[in-house]
């Protein structure tokens, strides 16, 4: 089916139809007995390569060399194409003409990259409710940690009161998320930058649940630098990208040492070594780049933009409406949230089911009815757990992960889709729903190294 392919919805409603993925005709078996089509709803965890990338980089696999090494074609030929995916990511983003875009590994590894980056005697402010990824890197600078703020305007204004309590002439980094790996919810990204710059601080945003859902621009949300991971922008390969202001990066010490990010090495006569190191991009890129990997990116980055936010925002929108509101004929569940029903999401939805334990919901998803879902805390262990408020819910047949000290087990069920997501894929997760928390589970269940399991 075309990307140009449209189906009514109601008289005054168009959608365009999935993004072609790897994966869509995958089966899988049923404890139950018989196959069926895997529904893939884990998208914020991971989200399926998009047909287009995997075919863009099968046809340049033959010809990849060493990047910035070597004089032979295909090396020429991979270092242009390293380059120009260089390029596209900086396009894709709106990037200033000034701005750095660096390859990494990961949101993780970006992030990780800019801690390493900051000035000496840094502030760093981070609210709560983070991924793991940008609330924990930050071990070498001056950490304040903000409460969870239940409305985009307290966000701002929590913001606001914690810099104004700072050192005003120190360095400072805001770092914030754009759309909730939780809850979906999208977080006031322009408004909190204007708050940082008018404190003179930085703010760096996690995109990586943003930058596939909604265009992602760094002049107009004025931030300094942003961080997202291919994986979760459909592309198949380890890769992330780093991207904003230079100086910071200029003037840090390498992330990695070694070949490409060194410019010149020359040994002293004392057997010491001498070395001027890159003042690009190449500076935090040592080592031979992963250049499948951004080539990957970039081809992401192209498909989305080709086949229009517009219509994948209004698409997704349609869905998000589906599967909250079959949700909401559900009373034993309660879906999380932190600025309400109204606030504008991303395909990302996470609740609790009375009675149920969440490992054991997801287990009987994945067995009965081949929907695959992510249950837990979601590497964002104090949001879960603000959101579910400490209490205990009830265990129901399976065993849970292990509780932090003094806690009895939390942990909740998430369900996240995206540009790939059949229509067909979420009312089988809407009516699996209903259909164990009316009748419950068919199958036995138990605990095996901390997981819920299928009994044998």
């Amino acid at each position: 089916m075309s990307v140009s392919t449209v189906s009514t919805v109601a008289a005054d409603q168009f959608v365009c139809a999935p993004l072609p993925v790897l994966g869509r005709d995958v089966t899988v078996p049923l404890v139950t007995g018989g196959e069926v089509t895997y529904a893939a709803l884990d998208y914020a965890a991971s989200a399926p390569a998009l047909q287009r990338v995997w075919d863009d980089v099968a046809a340049y696999a033959p010809y990849y060399g060493s990047v910035h090494r070597g004089a032979g074609y295909l090396s020429q030929l991979s270092t242009d194409l390293f380059e120009n995916a260089r390029k596209t990511v900086a396009q894709f983003l709106d990037c200033r003409a000034e701005d750095q875009v660096v390859f990494t590994r990961s949101t993780t590894d970006s992030l990780n990259l800019l801690a390493r980056a900051l000035p000496a005697d840094c502030q760093v402010f981070v609210f709560e409710t983070e991924h793991h990824a940008s609330l924990l890197p930050w071990r070498d600078a001056r950490v304040t940690c903000l409460d969870a703020p239940r409305t985009p305007e307290r966000a701002v204004a929590t913001l606001e009161r914690a810099l104004a309590g700072r050192d005003p002439h120190g360095p400072a980094l805001v770092c914030v998320t754009g759309a909730s790996n939780v809850t979906g919810e999208l977080w006031p990204v322009r408004e909190l930058a204007a708050a940082a710059h008018a404190h003179g601080a930085r703010i760096v945003l996690d995109a990586a649940q943003l930058a596939p859902h909604h265009p992602v621009s760094v002049r107009d949300l004025d931030v300094d630098w942003v961080a997202f991971s291919g994986h979760k922008l459909y592309a198949p390969f380890g890769s992330g990208v780093l991207a904003g202001r230079a100086d910071w990066l200029r003037e840090a010490e390498p992330y990695l040492a070694g070949g490409g990010a060194s410019r010149t090495v020359a040994r002293r006569a004392d057997g010491s070594v001498d070395v001027s190191w890159h003042e690009s991009a190449a500076r935090h890129e040592a080592g031979s780049p992963n250049v499948i990997g951004a080539y990957a990116v970039a081809s992401a980055c192209t498909a989305l933009t080709e086949a229009g936010f517009d219509d994948l925002v209004a698409r997704e929108r349609y869905l998000i409406r589906r599967v909250r509101a079959g949700l909401a004929e559900v009373p034993e569940v309660r879906v999380l949230s932190l600025f309400g029903d109204d606030a504008p999401r991303v395909g990302v939805i996470s609740f609790v089911v009375a009675g149920w334990n969440s490992s054991h919901f997801a287990a009987a998803l994945s067995a009965e009815y081949g929907i695959g879902v992510r249950d837990g805390l979601f590497c964002a262990h104090p949001l879960v757990r603000t959101l579910l408020g400490g209490d205990p819910q009830s265990q129901g047949e399976c065993g849970a992960p292990e509780a932090a000290p003094g806690e009895k087990s939390l942990n909740a069920i998430r369900v996240s889709f995206g540009a790939g997501t059949p229509d067909e894929h979420v009312d089988r997760f809407v009516a699996a729903v209903r259909e164990l928390v009316r009748d419950g589970a068919k199958w036995t269940y138990r605990t095996e190294d901390g997981r819920c399991v299928p009994a044998v």
